[in-house]
């Protein structure tokens, strides 16, 4: 097998004497050489397994002639980052590790590559990078996190926070069972929030190897597709198989139909379009909503559904949607196997993938219709809707699939505030009323590094009075993990003077998620015509927006260069 640094290292002795001095030999530095690169680190507990996961990639490579070499760029955690400023930075770090990788892969001309993580921002981070450097690639899902006590998931925090800050609404062992119990072992939260959603897309996309999204991280499966994947990627070096012969229209047409079905985080909607854009592929806000008209929705999963993410793994996981799906999906693409999605699935079925783990859902008193529904028994088509308006004309995103079916067409007041943290405390303190259409601005991708308002919106449904009777709209983002009337990404932002920025507490905004609108109808609580709101909204308009905080480093470059939200807030 032809060794692609081979060149240089006739331009320049000191090329081999750097690697031998870091413990390679003389026969290691003649072998086809792969970059191993994880977000290993204690960060949290996606991270924190990620070294043993290579440590058998590295067997695999070994195995079939090739050296590795392991690389780290750690990322970070959406929930630690609650509630303060350091949430600005959360979405800002997926550009920064793919940077990084980039880095990593291009200094050096390794002749593939092996990516690893489990979470929200490094996932799509590792699969821009992938598309960027075009060298065999294949990427190992971190998995899932066991779930916690009474099939509960780490979102009890929501309740948690909430009560802590209500006078003697918890008490102090509540509060420290929760943190013993929690997070009860390593990987991505046990919902399908963006972590989670994000290996199944990865999957979806040909770039996993089939079955390894959301394997539960404390199993033995996980470590030997781990060492598969440092076998297969010899396998890919040898035929040439690089991301953009994977990454094709194709392909990501196959990952929203999937994202659909399952109904995944609203965060893809930011994720696909940055990583088809590596590949000079456009995906419209259109393609989603086309999508998402047609496919039915049959994936069981907290918190669209009420299963947890190991359930739904042992239910056949991807490949049994792709299965029920298969006459809708592109079944010729290329996966990292160096075969076809079509092959793949029946390799799967005559290797019994399907059957195998059927007996862990008997464990909960589970069968596969009640996570993964056959496509007969689906309810309802897509889980995701982009709405557009006098309010977004260029788009915005609502998941009506975790969304109360009474609340997917409101009219309601606004109550506007320019930071989460205000809205957050209007909750708590118990100034919003049942009806009101909460309104959080300049949290767009220029406006503070588009954070997520998860913090509010589990706040609103653990709040017994405002459950399914508040609607929030944004111009940030939301968890994976939100719940109830969340409308985000609304384009343009206030930060680029959107329309956003011009409402006022008291008008009147209306959404209908089956008619794809959102609109502003009234002013100062007296319902208008289209033309007189907008010749208000174009009279405020003369004052300007809001000034935004002087800012430095890798948050000012990214919030003086991202993109709008419908094009996926990359640079």
């Amino acid at each position: 097998m032809q060794q692609k640094s081979a060149p240089q290292r006739l331009l320049w002795a000191q090329f081999d004497a750097l690697q031998m001095g870091s413990g390679w030999d003389e026969e290691d530095i003649k072998k086809p050489q792969i970059m191993l690169e994880d977000v290993f680190g204690d960060s949290h507990p996606g991270s924190t397994h990620l070294a043993g996961l290579m440590e058998q990639a590295k067997y695999g490579v070994f195995e079939k002639g090739g050296y590795p070499a392991q690389y780290h760029t750690t990322d970070i955690c959406d929930g630690c980052a609650q509630g303060h400023d350091g949430m600005n930075y959360i979405l800002a770090s997926r550009e920064a590790i793919c940077d990084m990788v980039e880095v990593h892969g291009s200094v050096y001309p390794w002749d593939g590559m092996i990516l690893s993580s489990s979470c929200d921002k490094s996932i799509p981070a590792h699969l821009k990078a992938a598309a960027r450097l075009d060298i065999p690639t294949i990427f190992i899902p971190g998995g899932s996190m066991r779930p916690g006590p009474n099939m509960t998931t780490s979102l009890v925090a929501g309740d948690i926070s909430l009560r802590q800050k209500r006078k003697e609404a918890i008490t102090e062992q509540e509060v420290r069972d929760y943190k013993m119990t929690g997070c009860p072992s390593c990987g991505a939260c046990a919902f399908l929030g963006t972590a989670s959603t994000m290996q199944c897309v990865a999957e979806a996309l040909g770039m996993a190897l089939p079955g390894t999204a959301v394997i539960p991280a404390t199993m033995r499966d996980i470590l030997s597709y781990a060492r598969l994947a440092g076998r297969k990627i010899m396998e890919l070096v040898e035929k040439g198989i690089t991301p953009s012969k994977i990454l094709t229209k194709e392909a990501f047409e196959n990952a929203i139909i999937v994202h659909s079905a399952i109904g995944g985080s609203t965060n893809a909607t930011l994720h696909l379009p940055a990583i088809a854009r590596e590949l000079g592929i456009e995906l419209t806000p259109e393609l989603f909503d086309e999508i998402n008209h047609k496919v039915p929705h049959i994936g069981n999963i907290f918190p669209s559904g009420t299963q947890m993410t190991e359930s739904f793994w042992f239910a056949g996981g991807i490949p049994m949607v792709q299965k029920y799906l298969k006459d809708m999906l592109h079944l010729d693409v290329m996966t990292v196997t160096g075969k076809t999605l079509g092959e793949n699935l029946e390799d799967l079925e005559k290797d019994n993938f399907f059957e195998r783990n059927l007996g862990y859902l008997s464990n909960y008193g589970l069968t596969r219709d009640e996570v993964i529904f056959p496509v007969e028994k689906a309810t309802e088509k897509g889980s995701i809707a982009i709405l557009r308006g006098n309010l977004a004309p260029e788009g915005s995103v609502v998941k009506y699939s975790a969304c109360e079916k009474d609340m997917r067409i409101h009219k309601g007041t606004a109550k506007v505030y320019n930071r989460e943290e205000d809205a957050y405390q209007a909750v708590v303190d118990g100034k919003i009323e049942p009806g009101d259409v909460i309104v959080v601005r300049y949290e767009g991708p220029r406006g503070s590094g588009m954070p997520e308002m998860l913090m509010t919106t589990e706040a609103i449904v653990c709040d017994t009075k405002l459950n399914g009777k508040v609607s929030l709209v944004t111009d940030g983002r939301f968890s994976g993990a939100t719940r109830g009337a969340a409308i985000g990404h609304v384009s343009p932002e206030a930060a680029s003077g959107g329309p956003l920025a011009f409402i006022e507490t008291g008008d009147i905004i209306s959404y209908n998620i089956p008619e794809r609108t959102l609109d502003v109808v009234g002013i100062n609580g007296k319902e208008l015509s289209k033309e007189e709101v907008d010749a208000v909204l174009k009279e405020r308009s003369k004052n300007g927006i809001v000034p935004r905080p002087p800012r430095k480093g890798l948050f000012k470059r990214y919030t003086e260069s991202a993109r709008s939200a419908m094009e996926g807030a990359g640079y």
